[in-house]
């Protein structure tokens, strides 16, 4: 599409079993259904592609429920993973308790290769061993430890790695005995490996060597950590092979029980029909061939991430935007959208992210004790939501981390469940039953039950009254809890603003997720932000968000080399050579290529530290990584180590949208993004700006209700608005509340909100 065009949705609501793995024999024949169904109703139209998130291998991570795999690495390193990288994150605790590791069991393989010189060598240059253009070698090494015979320090032979390094081959793997301990493993019922050696980020041989013969025996799965992740560090480049090897089979069960439902062209992802892509956890979208358990780790809010910032941003203005979902808890539910397909499971968390004209990724993350090396969106996650349940201990009010889920869910849900956050905005009137479809119950036909939720916080009034000086009525005490949740929502956005160096209060809070209207405006009050976003998808932008993201292709290698004036030539021939590489695949799925875009980076470092930044140089066209890092670096840390020379880990390009300083090159990166659209439109901001308003009478209401609100109290008489009824230009004053068939949005006394052509504009006082 050159631009984005009016779609015709049709949403399908589905109660599926909590069981993931149910999900792909359910859900295929109900989207075919609606695929049909839609395709009727547009006359024939053909869909371009279908695009999914999913949670599946988020989940398995999460509940330790991933596929049985092994792990085979390099003998005398079997316990490498085990004791990690000596962190201690919770070194006060008195009763620590390490994760397991996600393997079952280690084969150790007899292979060894090593590095000739040594890292901290001043004259690494001078010393190293020098290589002709196929490889041979012209200058033997000449540093500590060489005695004058050979080209290294010793015997073996001599090779030149993809990184440039000089690799000594000490032990080459004995195959018959490497496949005699695989088909042992095979026998024993194990279909997933992973393979780990050393240094085969830049000799990635042997480890090609072991997965042809895993696959020959019949392994359905097989990592192997250079080619998933060529990044030098042996710890997190092996923990991730194993996260890969654990979720990957899982995620393909899923996506085989997917595409039973549709045509086997389908998933073959022939040009000609639709195309089938697949959020990834850093933003962008994929082919099946390149979905993998490792890239969807948060493939479910990534959507989300890309829908608030896509919708809220503004190039000429440079607003940065947080982005919060507060997810409710509602029934697991299907959407399907006219050309976008969308699967979007609903939640109990709320996540948040910060969008500054460009995604924040990290490269490093621990999620569930497992520390994984990949791209992935700066989300900040808090057990704070819908279905975050609400209890009293030692005279405080918690909410969460504990969650109700969808089963049972919360009090209110006819199932026996507990307090959650969904009782407390139902008692002071935030959620209102009529409005509500009659999903409920063990029949699944009933409504909202405030009156459980109602006896549920009496009880709990009379432990809380029992312990407090004063009583405290019910709303005051049901708010309380509110107020909790809240606290424990801003905490996220203080973490990704202030103590990064941001100042909270002049940025833009965009909201979306079922809950997330019922909370914006005193979350926004509490961190001092006056304009709030909702978008008129809020409640399902993370599937809207699928819509507008663009697809990416990436490539990386490791490039030990100095970034100065002698090498710099040589790192950016390779860089246009990946660049080119990585368009033409892009070109070959149907991309033009006036709609894919370039980003080189690279990943840099100070000699003797081991914190890499990931370094975009400005587009003046002098790509100046040296003063880009030199920035990033201060701007990170607040100050630059000017007497160390710059260490380059890695180079990455991504395609979408001389000097006294020495840097050593370890990795090239090669992303590619096809641009899914060209522009949406005129900003939210731009609109406001020239949007005649016009206040709208509370006598146009659709009824009153009485709603709690914090300082005044019940208004017993506050107006409830219907969205779908109200027109560009509208402006409403709080108190008052705004309902359509998916969420709520509650306008605290003092907010005014203005309706736009694709958002309400909320401004507090």
């Amino acid at each position: 599409m050159t631009h984005l065009q009016k779609v015709y949705g049709v949403c399908w609501r589905l109660s599926l079993d909590r069981q993931y793995h149910e999900v792909p024999f359910l859900k295929p024949r109900k989207l075919v259904c609606i695929y049909r169904a839609v395709l009727s109703l547009s006359n024939g139209l053909v869909a371009d592609y279908i695009r999914l998130s999913t949670t599946v291998a988020t989940n398995a991570l999460l509940e330790r429920k991933g596929h049985k795999h092994a792990l085979l690495i390099t003998r005398g390193f079997k316990d490498l993973l085990l004791i990690g990288n000596q962190s201690r994150p919770k070194i006060f605790d008195l009763n620590i308790r390490r994760p397991s590791p996600l393997y079952s069991t280690v084969v150790e393989v007899d292979e060894r290769v090593t590095l000739v010189g040594y890292t901290s060598d001043p004259h690494a240059e001078e010393h190293a061993v020098k290589f002709d253009q196929d490889g041979n070698v012209t200058k033997a090494y000449s540093g500590k430890g060489w005695d004058g015979e050979g080209f290294a320090e010793g015997p073996g032979d001599i090779v030149k790695g993809i990184s440039g390094e000089a690799v000594r081959i000490l032990q080459r793997p004995n195959a018959d005995a490497v496949k005699h301990d695989l088909q042992r493993l095979f026998d024993d019922g194990y279909r997933s490996l992973a393979i780990v050696f050393v240094h085969s980020y830049t000799f990635p041989d042997h480890e090609r060597v072991v997965g042809e013969l895993a696959r020959s025996i019949g392994f359905d799965h097989v990592s192997e950590s250079a080619q998933l992740l060529p990044m030098i560090k042996m710890v997190p480049r092996g923990v991730s092979s194993t996260a890969d090897a654990y979720l990957t089979p899982i995620l393909r069960e899923y996506l085989d029980g997917f595409f039973k439902g549709f045509d086997s062209k389908l998933k073959g992802g022939h040009v000609s029909g639709p195309r089938v892509e697949f959020m990834g956890s850093d933003g962008g979208l994929v082919d099946l061939e390149n979905f993998s358990g490792l890239k969807s780790i948060l493939s479910g809010p990534a959507g989300g991430v890309v829908g608030y910032a896509l919708t809220s941003w503004d190039s000429e203005r440079k607003y940065p935007i947080i982005g919060q979902v507060s997810s409710s808890c509602d029934k697991e539910k299907v959407k399907l959208m006219l050309l976008f397909p969308s699967l979007d499971v609903g939640g109990t968390s709320t996540d948040v992210s910060r969008f500054d004209g460009r995604y924040e990724v990290v490269y490093e993350t621990t999620t569930a004790g497992v520390t994984i090396q990949s791209p992935q969106l700066d989300i900040n996650t808090v057990a704070a939501g819908g279905g975050s349940c609400l209890t009293f201990r030692n005279g405080l009010f918690l909410a969460g981390p504990e969650s109700a889920g969808a089963q049972p869910g919360p009090a209110c849900y006819r199932k026996g469940g507990p307090l959650a956050v969904t009782d407390a905005n139902l008692i002071l009137g935030r959620l209102i039953p009529d409005y509500f479809p009659k999903i409920f119950g063990k029949s699944e036909k009933e409504p909202l039950d405030a009156e459980a939720s109602r006896v549920a916080f009496e009880r709990l009034a009379e432990d809380i009254n029992a312990n407090h000086d004063g009583e405290l009525s019910i709303d005051e005490i049901v708010y309380g809890f509110i107020k909790v949740a809240n606290e424990t929502m801003c905490r996220p956005i203080r973490a990704l603003t202030e103590a990064r160096g941001h100042a909270t209060s002049k940025h833009i809070l965009a909201s979306f997720g079922g809950a997330g209207g019922q909370h914006a405006c005193e979350i926004a009050s509490l961190l001092g932000i006056r304009t709030i976003l909702i978008h008129r998808y809020s409640s399902i932008l993370s599937a809207y968000g699928l819509a507008l993201a663009d697809r990416v292709y990436e490539l990386q290698e490791p490039c030990s080399t100095f970034y100065n004036t002698n090498n710099k030539e040589s790192l950016m021939g390779r860089l246009d050579k990946m660049t080119n590489d990585v368009k033409a695949e892009l070109t070959r799925q149907g991309f033009e290529e006036k709609r894919v875009l370039v980003e080189r980076m690279l990943n840099m470092r100070f000699e003797g530290t081991d914190t890499a930044l990931m370094v975009l140089a400005e587009s003046d066209g002098k790509e100046d990584f040296e003063a880009a890092f030199y920035k990033a670096y201060k701007s990170e840390f607040g100050f630059v180590l000017d007497t160390k020379s710059v260490i380059v880990d890695d180079i990455k390009v991504c395609v979408i949208q001389s000097g006294k300083c020495q840097t050593d090159s370890r990795l090239l990166k090669v992303r590619g993004i096809g641009k899914t659209f060209d522009s949406l439109g005129e900003s939210v901001y731009s609109e406001v700006a020239k949007l005649a308003t016009r206040q709208v009478d509370k006598t146009k209401a659709d009824t009153t209700y009485s709603v709690y609100f914090d300082r005044i109290g019940r208004v017993d008489d506050t107006p409830v608005f219907l969205l779908d009824y109200l027109q560009v230009g509208d402006s409403l004053e709080g108190p008052a509340m705004i309902i359509d068939q998916t969420q709520t949005i509650v306008l605290v006394p003092g907010a005014r909100a203005v309706l736009t052509s694709k958002h309400l504009y909320i401004s507090l006082n």
